[in-house]
C-alpha cells in the first residue's frame, strides 16, 4: 500500500522558515521523482518543488524559487522541504507525492494527509 506522511508545518510569522518532511512507504522510492504540491483554500492543487532520483536536477515553482529548496534521503524514503523567507500567500496545506518515469504524477489515488503551513503575523 502506497503511503505518504508530512510532517513539519505550523503556525510561523512572515520571513521565518520550516522544514517539511515526507516519509514514503509502499513503493521503490529510489526509482521514484518526488513531488511536493500545496493547496490553499479554495485553490487549486499547486506543484511546488520536484527532485529527481537522484537528487540532481530540481525544479521549482516560480513563486517559490531562492526561498525553497527540495531534497530527498533514499536510505530514509524522505523527501523535505526547506521553506525560507515565508510568505503569507505560502499557508496552504502541503503534500507530497511520486512521479512516474513519464513525468506523470504517480499514485494520484493515495495522497497523505498532508501538512498545514500558517504564515501570519
Amino acid at each position: 500500500q502506497v503511503r505518504f506522511v508530512e510532517s513539519g508545518g505550523g503556525l510561523v510569522q512572515p520571513g521565518g522558515s520550516l522544514r517539511l518532511s515526507c516519509a514514503a512507504s509502499g513503493f521503490i522510492f529510489r526509482l521514484y521523482a518526488m513531488r511536493w504540491y500545496r493547496q490553499a483554500p479554495g485553490k487549486e492543487r499547486e506543484l511546488v518543488a520536484a527532485i529527481s532520483r537522484g537528487s540532481t536536477p530540481t525544479n521549482y515553482g516560480d513563486s517559490v524559487k531562492g526561498r525553497f529548496t527540495i531534497s530527498r534521503d533514499n536510505a530514509k524514503n524522505t523527501v523535505y522541504l526547506q521553506m525560507n523567507s515565508l510568505k503569507p500567500e505560502d499557508t496552504a496545506v502541503y503534500y507530497c507525492n511520486a512521479e512516474d518515469a513519464g513525468g506523470r504524477l504517480a499514485f494520484n489515488a493515495y495522497w497523505g494527509q498532508g501538512t498545514q503551513v500558517t504564515v501570519a503575523s
